[in-house]
């Protein structure tokens, strides 16, 4: 179940032995560089230059993808042998044909009870087969076109499969999240980080809008969001049971992002009620109002996804600045646990031991020494914390 599945969510490794570690970060900054690789499935047409400006619905790249492989069964329409079939059809290798088309005619008796085969496909001819009397017709290749998903300029080109934009803004990573690429103006739909965002907070007016909630996406108001036609929700947490209520199955560990879905989901926190950190809530507050790119794509595994909402800013070039992508973990660095007993606490390291610490399980562990923001003093393993990046 995905509420199981959370509570493993995101476990990293060290990698300083010593004082000091870095473990992947999870951004909530309202000023930083984001840079977003766009790329093509196969190799097309990079359509920008370097230095471009882009919004986020601008083509940056496209492509064609071979269309489906369909079989006309010319020899059992006709019922004769495949050699006798394929003599009766009447176009060759590379010709088009489109539906409906007469493709082949039999004989019949005494120029009577013709049989005529017309096809269900338009598409080019690609093989004619003596052996099983079978016609395979490609059809139209699709068209691809990759947008630019963030509003920016293309600070890289990948000959023949896209580009990097690279904008400065504010951006929020989750916990968790389901849905695609979307694109909406923000309202913050609750008053406080504690409050659930309900259906009756969405109003009419909200068709193409990112919402945002405090402690919880009900399942009420994901049914009203796809109504209106919001385009995202945002919220500390969700139930598992929604959303499997919503998509029609268990999602369980799996990459998530190509769910059929109107309206995308991201859950700052993690699963079941939890307040949304009050200063990411603060921070969302501030961009009330503004054009946002959203994304509901989350990988647990290798080659960690986050899913983000991102809000460029109107910065000058001299404000900009990388950050990177992974960040030193010290006195004073703000985490979250990802891992039970305290899973999804937020709280300040306070120390760094250097000795080894031996678990339950007999393993020699680094830990850490952290305030969490009830005032609690824990010690936990180092790889049970993220960084939250500001």
């Amino acid at each position: 179940m995905l509420n199981s599945a959370s509570r493993c969510l995101w476990a990293t490794q060290e990698i300083r032995p010593l004082g000091s570690a870095y473990t992947p970060g999870l951004t909530v900054s309202g000023n930083t560089t984001v840079r977003r690789p766009r790329r093509l499935p196969i190799k097309g047409q990079v359509k920008v230059q370097v230095g471009d400006a882009v919004g986020p619905r601008d083509v940056v790249a496209s492509a064609s993808l071979p269309g489906i492989l369909q079989t006309i069964k010319l020899g059992e329409k006709l019922g004769l042998e495949p050699k006798e079939a394929r003599a009766l059809f009447m176009y060759k290798v590379g010709d088009h044909i489109d539906k409906g088309e007469m493709v082949a005619e039999s004989k019949g008796f005494f120029g009577l009870f013709k049989t005529t085969v017309k096809s269900d496909y338009s598409g080019t001819v690609e093989a004619i087969s003596d052996v099983s009397g079978h016609v395979l017709l490609r059809q139209e290749p699709i068209p691809v076109d990759l947008t630019a998903y963030i509003s920016g300029k293309v600070a890289e080109i990948m000959p023949e499969e896209g580009a990097v934009i690279e904008t400065r803004g504010a951006m929020v990573q989750g916990i968790f999240g389901i849905g695609g690429e979307q694109e909406g103006e923000i309202r913050v739909a609750v008053k406080d980080h504690s409050q659930p965002l309900e259906a009756s907070d969405i109003l009419d007016t909200d068709t193409g809008k990112i919402l945002v909630g405090g402690s919880q996406v009900t399942l009420d108001s994901i049914r009203r969001a796809e109504e209106v036609g919001v385009v995202g929700l945002i919220a500390g947490g969700v139930l598992d049971s929604d959303l499997i209520e919503v998509l029609g199955y268990d999602i369980g560990v799996a990459i998530t992002g190509q769910e059929a879905l109107p309206v995308t989901i991201m859950v700052t926190e993690g699963f079941g009620r939890l307040n949304m950190a009050e200063r990411t809530f603060k921070l969302l507050q501030t961009l009330q109002g503004k054009k946002a790119s959203m994304n509901g794509a989350t990988q647990i595994r290798a080659g960690v996804i986050r899913p983000e909402i991102i809000v460029p800013l109107d910065l000058g070039a001299d404000e900009a600045h990388e950050v990177s992508g992974a960040l030193e973990l010290k006195a004073g660095t703000p985490i979250r646990i990802i891992r039970e007993p305290y899973f999804g606490a937020l709280g300040t390291v306070t120390e760094l031991p250097s000795q080894l610490v031996v678990l339950e399980s007999g393993t020699e562990v680094r830990v850490l020494r952290a305030k969490l923001e009830s005032g609690e003093e824990v010690t936990v393993p180092r790889a049970n914390v993220e960084i939250i990046a500001t």
